[in-house]
């Protein structure tokens, strides 16, 4: 095993998405073996409607993750818009550890912060109220609490309303704020970030502080080709597959 960490972001794994499921499936078998951590920040699925769907390619996709996590790499997962009902069954039945929407890890010596994204997009003031709303007990309770069938039907009906919703909105909206970053990495004293969410693959060089700071950005999973985020002694490299 070497000491590689990768990071990836937003798959939309779906049973529509044949493609991304297989390149993801064969990323399990056999890179992501061979890498000490696998950090997947955010919109893994879809649209996931709780613990209890087994839908594919849902139970494909856990039980290959077991499969990894048992072999001794460690696979920690932030929710991201889409898969934010991720939950202790999903994480029992696959043994990927879920993090906080902020976390810092030291990546090879520098403080770190890993987020999905959306939270940095706080010019998109309508998605952000929605987000306040869908995260708190009593909304997750009553989501989880409807049949399965109806879950998935609901499911289907906002993600056709959001693709809509966006095609309305401006880039720039829909885009992280700068300001927002600069005060996030101020607060969790980090000078590099990585996130995924705007599908907008970079890397920024920019100040925090007055010290040299950058912010990665994943790229988004499509049916012909996946990115890899990979850090190692030999610093990052960015690996298409």
């Amino acid at each position: 095993m070497d000491n590689d960490i990768l990071f990836i972001s937003d798959l939309h794994l779906s049973l529509d998405k044949p493609e991304i499921t297989r390149r993801f499936l064969d990323f399990l078998k056999n890179r992501a073996p061979k890498a000490v951590a696998v950090y997947i920040l955010g919109d893994l699925f879809d649209a996931w409607i709780g613990d209890d769907d087994f839908t594919p390619p849902n139970n494909t996709v856990r039980k290959q993750l077991k499969k990894l996590t048992d072999s001794g790499t460690a696979v920690y997962l932030q929710p991201g818009n889409r898969d934010f009902l991720l939950g202790k069954r999903f994480c029992a039945e696959t043994g990927v550890i879920l993090l906080d929407d902020y976390a810092v890890i030291a990546l090879q010596g520098t403080p770190t912060l890993l987020t999905h994204g959306d939270l940095l997009c706080t010019d998109d003031l309508l998605y952000q109220a929605f987000r306040v709303k869908s995260h708190t007990q009593v909304w997750r309770d009553n989501v989880l609490a409807k049949p399965l069938l109806l879950r998935l039907l609901a499911a289907r009906w906002y993600r056709l309303r959001s693709h809509f919703h966006k095609r309305k909105k401006s880039q720039a909206i829909m885009d992280v704020n700068q300001d927002t970053v600069l005060s996030v990495m101020g607060d969790y004293a980090c000078v590099r970030l990585i996130h995924g969410h705007t599908h907008r693959p970079a890397v920024h060089d920019f100040e925090v502080s007055g010290m040299p700071a950058q912010r990665f950005v994943l790229a988004a999973w499509d049916k012909d080709a996946g990115q890899i985020l990979c850090w190692n002694d030999a610093g990052y490299q960015i690996e298409v597959i």
